[in-house]
């Protein structure tokens, strides 16, 4: 989430800076510099747009945080396997992994759904996906207490309508 934060800064700054040097040509009558300049004020206007975007759904993930793991292994339909050694956020609205994120239940009846979860004794399962296309995130949750993994398992339940299957305790 850092890196989506920094990234946030980064474009507000060059596009303020942007808009000053757009600002200073047009005023020396550099109207070619002043166009060349204006356009990429638009380029950094949905560029922002875009990572604010970004920034709010990995606020609202993290801000309804179900398990925060260190580690997350992502499948996809055609089995290619990617690992993420950064802090991985699993929430009521997707999942958070470093600077990426994977939503689920903001698009509707038709949009990417949590499909089904299945806790292990060192893996948690999460499958999830549209009509098009099914992903498969493998984390390893750490949890050593039985107690704790039925928690987890009340929560996703309650939060996300998915029943999640304890498996190996």
């Amino acid at each position: 989430m850092e890196a989506i934060r920094k990234w946030h800064k980064i474009y507000v700054i060059l596009l303020i800076i942007s808009v000053f040097i757009t600002v200073w040509f047009f005023k020396r009558c550099m109207l070619e510099m002043a166009i060349v300049f204006g356009c990429a004020n638009i380029v950094l206007l949905i560029l922002l747009i875009k990572q604010s975007q970004l920034l709010k759904d990995a606020e609202l993930i993290w801000d309804n945080c179900i398990l925060v793991v260190p580690s997350a292994v992502i499948s996809t339909g055609n089995s290619k396997e990617r690992s993420v050694a950064e802090q991985t956020v699993v929430s009521v609205f997707g999942i958070l992994m470093g600077n990426k994120i994977y939503k689920w239940g903001s698009d509707g009846v038709h949009g990417v759904r949590l499909s089904s979860v299945v806790i292990e004794k060192a893996h948690i399962r999460l499958t999830f996906g549209d009509e098009a296309k099914t992903m498969w995130v493998r984390l390893l949750h750490g949890m050593m207490d039985e107690q704790e993994v039925f928690e987890v398992k009340e929560r996703l339940w309650r939060e996300t309508g998915v029943t999640a299957k304890v498996s190996g305790w």
